[in-house]
């Protein structure tokens, strides 16, 4: 019995890769730009761009603070309209 592993640099993960079917005469600037609203709204580059440096556990709580006192002070702004 053999067991088949995975290479060092994808254990642990698993990859959905984000594809779209190209609709017949569809131009491929068309079905690029469908892509790329794909990705954007699944996250894809923001976890990309989250994973580049190592961010410590204080920084990470730091910075969601920080988002979450921003997004407060917009909702209030706008609260009244």
């Amino acid at each position: 019995m053999s067991v088949r592993r995975k290479p060092e640099s994808q254990r642990g993960r698993d990859f959905a890769l984000t594809e779209i079917k190209l609709k017949k005469c569809e131009p491929v600037e068309r079905a690029l730009r469908r892509l790329k609203k794909k990705i954007d709204r699944e996250g894809v580059l923001k976890e990309v761009r989250s994973h580049r440096h190592y961010e410590k556990p204080s920084e990470r709580r730091r910075r969601k603070m920080k988002d979450v006192q921003f997004s407060a002070i917009l909702s209030a702004r706008y609260a009244d309209l």
